[in-house]
């Protein structure tokens, strides 16, 4: 993955509101804010805006499992060489159920030794990067399975996840020390 030089800085939480420094601080890991608010919070507006959105990609509300969510999501932010979106993925990942060989398959793909309905999820993934639509094929292989509500929540949350890992990337997010990679 290429790393990305910082171009936003951290914001300093004691300059916010009570409401926006307690929306910045309900994303913690061993205490700390995590560096996407840390860097976020410098727009607190887009971020209230935003957070909503990403709140029911994130959670159970949506109507994938947790595991094929992050399958989605571990595909778009390689596909994107998004090292903040992957690694913090790739703990969530974990803890959604998936494997140290299935993350490192995901970075191969869906012709990576997947099981019909796996690979169909990557493949969406790689439909929506390279063509901005899932294809036909893909669309037939996942409805099997699916329901309308389950597919449309697929594409959301590659979506969701390309633009995150556009932002990140963009705004040099820096890894948090927690994770692989971080110059702690």
């Amino acid at each position: 993955m290429t790393e990305r030089k910082q171009r936003v800085p951290f914001r300093d939480f004691s300059t916010l509101s009570a409401e926006d420094r307690e929306l910045g601080e309900r994303a913690q890991v061993n205490g700390k804010v995590v560096n996407i608010f840390r860097v976020l919070m410098q727009h607190p507006k887009l971020a209230r805006a935003w957070s909503k959105f990403a709140n029911y990609i994130l959670s159970d509300q949506q109507t994938l499992a947790p595991r094929e969510r992050e399958i989605l999501i571990l595909r778009i932010g390689w596909l994107n060489q998004a090292p903040y979106e992957f690694e913090q993925h790739v703990r969530i990942g974990k803890a959604a159920g998936l494997t140290d060989d299935e993350i490192e398959r995901i970075r191969k793909g869906p012709k990576a030794g997947w099981n019909r309905e796996d690979a169909a999820l990557l493949q969406a993934a790689d439909d929506l990067f390279e063509k901005s639509i899932v294809t036909d094929e893909t669309w037939k292989t996942l409805s099997e399975r699916y329901n309308t509500e389950q597919m449309m929540d697929a594409v959301f949350t590659v979506g969701q996840y390309n633009l995150v890992s556009w932002a990140l990337n963009s705004l040099g997010v820096p890894l948090d020390d927690y994770l692989p990679g971080s110059r702690k």
